[in-house]
């Protein structure tokens, strides 16, 4: 009796110690944590933008690496690892050190359509990235060029359905924002119309005004300029209202198409970034947004800065998955998907 009680004590004992342990382990590794966040950065930052230079992503990008650069002390470099519609430079980036020097600007298409638009996709975004925050939201712009048929939505639709054997669209790469919004568009039209993917919407823009594609889903950063100088034709933008810097475009719905298309971009770290270096970067990035200078330049581009309550990691985790939700039914049902 007396052995099994000496034994149940020992027991009882090495089981304190394993917790102590445990606990005084979890103790020094958030020590070391923090005080890895406090010295944070020590070296210049890499902002993955997983797109050629031109496009929506990479003007988001540079305009949030200037305002980062200045919050927190240390440049961060714009790298533009581009291809397989954004995926590519989105792979490098979860694979990466979780140490918080690299991130990656990722939107609707690369984030949260990707998963069910292709079949094996390439990464988890719930899983594999850690989120840093929401940084803006915009509509699309449905342009085609110059000289195209039609000058209303209706006219387009028209149009589309009567040719659709020969009319194409293009886009900034299979599974990015600007494939997967005319994906949706088309399924609401009820056609089914050849895919031009380019290596970014700056190469899709040169081609659309030579004529060499009918139309794109693109965003008011990149159609603007080419809409005011009168290179392309803005049929339609898909937000619930007209958008500020292109206020003569009607909506879809003012041209009686029930369809609404909001894109956003927003930054992701890789996972197991220690959630200090995530704060610290995530209150850097609040900061940034706040400044004057990248609120109007965000507004000039036609993208709208995401408000202070919709900036954190949980909110902007918790917005992705249910993004990815909203969206995988309308892609599966329109049949397309990339291998």
């Amino acid at each position: 009796m007396r052995g099994r009680e000496q034994g149940n004590t020992m027991y009882v004992l090495r089981t304190f110690d394993w917790l102590r342990l445990s606990v005084l382990g979890c103790a020094l590794l958030a020590v070391t944590q923090t005080a890895a966040a406090q010295s944070f950065p020590s070296r210049p930052l890499t902002l993955v933008v997983p797109f050629a230079a031109g496009g929506p992503s990479d003007v988001a990008g540079r305009i949030v690496a200037q305002s980062l650069s200045e919050k927190l002390g240390q440049q961060v470099v714009v790298e533009n690892p581009a291809g397989a519609g954004g995926t590519l430079g989105s792979l490098r980036v979860a694979k990466a050190p979780p140490d918080g020097y690299q991130f990656v600007i990722g939107n609707s298409g690369t984030h949260a359509w990707s998963q069910a638009l292709y079949k094996k996709p390439p990464y988890n975004t719930v899983t594999d990235f850690a989120a840093l925050g929401l940084v803006v939201e915009a509509p699309r712009v449905i342009i085609t060029p110059k000289n195209f048929p039609a000058n209303t939505l209706p006219e387009f639709i028209a149009y589309v359905k009567a040719n659709q054997s020969t009319v194409k669209y293009g886009s900034a790469g299979a599974g990015s924002a600007s494939h997967v919004s005319c994906i949706l568009l088309n399924a609401a039209l009820g056609v089914d119309i050849v895919h031009i993917p380019y290596r970014g919407l700056g190469p899709a823009m040169q081609d659309l005004i030579a004529g060499r594609i009918d139309y794109m889903c693109d965003s008011p950063s990149t159609s603007r300029p080419q809409i005011e100088t009168n290179n392309v034709k803005a049929i339609a933008t898909t937000g619930a209202k007209r958008t500020s810097v292109l206020p003569v475009v009607p909506t879809v719905r003012e041209q009686d198409l029930d369809f609404e298309v909001m894109t956003w971009q927003g930054l992701f770290l890789p996972k197991d970034t220690p959630d200090p270096i995530v704060r610290h970067l995530n209150q850097a990035l609040s900061a940034a947004l706040d400044l004057p200078f990248v609120r109007e330049r965000f507004k000039a581009v036609g993208e709208d800065v995401a408000p202070a309550e919709r900036r954190s990691p949980e909110y902007f985790a918790k917005f992705v998955a249910a993004e990815i939700d909203k969206w995988s039914g309308p892609i599966k049902a329109s049949g397309v998907s990339v291998d």
